[in-house]
């Protein structure tokens, strides 16, 4: 197999150039620019290859031992060693490695808890919620009545006074906490204790957080949420892809709700990758890499504040900062538009205040390839050249930088 990943470069340049040439340009650009958008990060070699193996190939709808398909005994082995890996790494009693990603998870939870219909409790999209947790452009708002939570205007931190009065007024059969652009940790035990006093499940869609909790770097929802629903991508730095942990009590209908409710056959290669993924999240020198990026996160969050951005929440306990570039003269959508030109790639976001949107960006991908707070100094610099200064000359630097970091060692 070590034979067939060094030639699948060559192989594919002779039978579709085009291609190549497309992934080639995708391979220069993340090694060029710097990846600061919060979802994304660099998976390792290892990753990689097992995305690329001969996994790929096969079939195998069902679960281990209960297969619909032969020729199954490998990718039992494949899934169990998943399974097997994430229960170890989040003390879990039961984990699901097949949802294909975040949303899927999302969406097989409601199946296994909720009744279309059914009210749910979730941060309002204009807060920081995702679209699972009610966009009417979403199967979650058009299955579920969903009632929004929100944060302080002032602070831009939950506000939990209002989450227990919303609970108390609407009774959900479920709450959601979790968010996209939230840079504090969820406060867990204050979304049990409301959950318990309305009788709902607590849900905790920890996609964001998710490989903090994985490095000790962030607290865990599993001690009080009854299904948390998360990505393998993100800071664990796995494969796009999606699991769900619970309780022995849930596994059956957490199962059902996956395969065959919402999902068929499982990607096998992404689950041997996942499996991949949570091997490395085990090691002494993920847990480092783990603090590294919140530690870079802070960094980050202070440099640009010092720059004028007004930083929500005053900082970030996480991998993710969002801000407001309106002190420097322009809105998120504008900011994102000139930092993308010159090679910063962020997002934007909501903002607790007011109906503009602001920046959300993230140091997972940076901190993968080495970056610490001297450099963290420096992007904050390269932002504030970006927004205001000579656009050509800022791009050049900020590839300059990248290339002294090559994300996969080469230069």
């Amino acid at each position: 197999m070590t034979v067939v990943t060094e030639l699948a470069e060559p192989l594919l340049r002779r039978q579709d150039p085009q291609m190549a040439d497309v992934l080639a340009g995708e391979a220069q650009r993340q090694a060029t620019s710097l990846q600061l958008i919060a979802a994304e990060n660099f998976t390792s070699p290892a990753v990689l290859a097992a995305l690329g193996s001969v996994l790929a190939n096969k079939y195998a709808e069902g679960y281990p031992g209960a297969r619909y398909h032969g020729g199954c005994e490998y990718a039992d082995l494949a899934e169990g060693i998943a399974a097997e890996r994430a229960r170890a790494l989040f003390g879990a009693e039961h984990a699901n490695v097949q949802p294909h990603s975040g949303s899927a998870a999302v969406l097989a939870a409601y199946a296994a808890l909720l009744r279309p219909g059914d009210t749910v409790l979730a941060m309002g999209l204009a807060y920081g919620g995702h679209l699972t947790h009610g966009s009417p452009a979403n199967f979650s708002g058009r299955w579920f009545d969903f009632v929004g939570y929100g944060v302080d205007a002032e602070t831009g931190l939950i506000d939990y006074q209002q989450v227990q009065q919303l609970a108390r007024t609407h009774r959900p059969k479920a709450i959601v906490c979790g968010s996209i652009s939230y840079p504090r940790h969820p406060e867990y035990s204050a979304f049990r204790e409301v959950a318990d006093e309305v009788g709902a499940y607590l849900i905790a869609d920890a996609a964001h957080p998710i490989g903090l909790v994985a490095g000790g770097a962030a607290p865990s929802p599993l001690p009080y949420a009854d299904v948390v629903c998360a990505t393998t991508h993100k800071v664990l730095r796995g494969p796009r892809g999606g699991m769900i942990l619970c309780g022995a009590e849930l596994a059956e209908r957490i199962d059902r709700a996956v395969f065959p409710f919402t999902q068929g056959g499982a990607q096998m290669h992404t689950i041997a990758a996942k499996a991949v993924a949570f091997g490395e999240a085990a090691t002494p020198a993920f847990a480092t890499y783990a603090h590294r990026v919140v530690a870079n996160a802070r960094v980050l969050a202070d440099a640009l504040a010092e720059r004028g951005f007004a930083v929500t929440t005053g900082g970030t306990d996480t991998h993710l900062i969002t801000a407001d570039p309106a002190p420097l003269g322009v809105d998120g959508p504008t900011a994102r538009g000139r930092l993308g030109a010159a090679g910063l790639v962020l997002d934007t976001c909501a903002l607790p205040y007011g109906d503009q949107r602001g920046i959300r960006l993230g140091t997972a991908a940076v901190t993968t390839q080495g970056m610490g707070a001297p450099e963290m100094g420096r992007i904050a610099a390269l932002f504030t050249a970006a927004l205001t200064g000579d656009a050509a000359q800022t791009r050049m630097e900020v590839s300059a930088l990248a290339q002294e970091f090559p994300p996969y060692g080469v230069q």
